[in-house]
């Protein structure tokens, strides 16, 4: 096949030439046979880490040691930076780490890879080196395990995850038999999985075009049982669909009531993923009118609790607990309203810090958007010092 226009890049071509015997690998290899753009490029070599790393600097490249312990180097050159794997073989594995030994056995590199359409490599001169059918199933529409597919997931358990997120992306009809058989068999074994693995993969599987038919196959496998107990029905993306967001999604798929902190804990989430979900998954009512005051009031109301959502946002959650409310018209409503007091504007009206302030300017701001946020700040002043009992300035 022509090679990609990804790899005729300077530091691919560059890489081929330090590293005779160099090929492209995986994702690159894949989403090429696909017709889809190629975000990053991977490449592999029969050498050893160590000596791989040699071979680039004395070609000019820098070298980022980035999982030198698991064969992986970092080369930058011109353009994007490229990862450089020693072929590796397995010696021992626990269903989460494996120990490698490096080998020049190109055939035996991919029989540790997870699916077939993943374990497809292509050298300097265009040649598809495919050991296990990959390019079949990727016109196939099959998403299947390299060999055995119990065995494959043994070694690494999230690989039961991974199937659904490549299921999503690139199956077509109905889903390999003995994969599915075997995740379901291994579902027990997910436990061993750390909690931020997890929630990677998760947020992987829900930034697909449309992941609704793989969170169906993860319940009738029991999957999404094991690892997202909180989700509801996967029609509730619909409304999402639209966006990419993992975020947006996740809180689309949990229904009203949710214990986010329980789910947080368990799955790790940053203080930022939490926020924006807490965010997403409020309880605000939405407008029954679409009069300005109702819209700027339900904008304002979203906006008070900070930067992680939008009115549009949180209609389209709304929606997905309401399905035919007739909420599309509000799926496009932008960032509300901001409040236009700060804590220094109470300290200039001559309120003492403390709980009081926090009362007063949390009463302004009640009043502020029950008049559909649409005073401005020396009406939300002078109704400050109103309550605060201080004469107008």
């Amino acid at each position: 096949m022509t090679l990609p226009e990804a790899l005729l890049a300077p530091a691919p071509q560059g890489i081929f030439a330090a590293l005779p015997g160099a090929r492209a690998v995986g994702g690159c290899v894949r989403d090429a046979l696909a017709g889809l753009p190629l975000h990053d490029v991977d490449m592999a070599a029969p050498f050893p880490p160590e000596e791989i790393a040699r071979r680039l600097e004395q070609s000019g490249f820098k070298v980022i040691e980035t999982g030198v312990a698991h064969g992986t180097v970092t080369a930058l050159l011109h353009g994007p930076p490229v990862e450089v794997t020693s072929l590796r073989r397995d010696v021992s594995t626990d269903g989460r780490h494996a120990e490698v030994a490096w080998t020049a056995d190109w055939q035996e590199d991919a029989a540790r890879r997870d699916f077939t359409i993943n374990a497809m490599s292509l050298d300097a001169g265009g040649t598809l080196h495919d050991y296990y059918g990959g390019e079949a199933d990727l016109a196939a529409g099959i998403v299947r395990f390299v060999g055995n597919a119990a065995a494959r997931i043994r070694e690494d358990y999230l690989r039961a995850l991974r199937f659904f997120r490549f299921q999503a992306r690139y199956g077509r009809g109905a889903p390999d038999a003995e994969a599915i058989a075997a995740i379901t068999e291994a579902v027990p074994g997910l436990a061993r999985l750390s909690a931020e693995r997890v929630w990677a993969e998760i947020k992987r599987l829900l930034q697909a075009p449309d992941p609704r038919d793989s969170l169906l196959l993860m319940g009738e496998t029991g999957v999404l049982q094991a690892i997202l107990p909180e989700a509801g029905l996967p029609e509730r993306l619909a409304s999402v669909l639209s966006s990419r967001d993992p975020l947006l999604r996740i809180a689309a798929l949990l229904p009203v009531g949710t214990d986010l902190q329980s789910l947080s804990a368990r799955l790790r989430l940053s203080g930022e993923e939490l926020a924006r979900l807490r965010a997403l998954h409020g309880t605000d009512a939405v407008p029954a009118g679409r009069d300005p005051a109702s819209l700027r009031r339900f904008g304002a109301r979203v906006r008070t609790r900070g930067p992680h959502a939008t009115p549009g946002e949180v209609a389209r959650i709304a929606a997905a607990s309401e399905p035919g409310a007739g909420l599309e018209a509000l799926f496009d409503l932008g960032p509300g309203p901001d409040f236009p007091l700060l804590g220094r504007d109470a300290l200039a009206a001559g309120i003492k810090p403390g709980p009081e302030m926090g009362r007063l300017l949390a009463a302004t701001r009640e009043w502020w958007i029950e008049g559909g946020a649409a005073a401005g700040r020396e009406e939300c002043l002078a109704h400050l010092r109103q309550l605060a009992g201080s004469p107008p300035a």
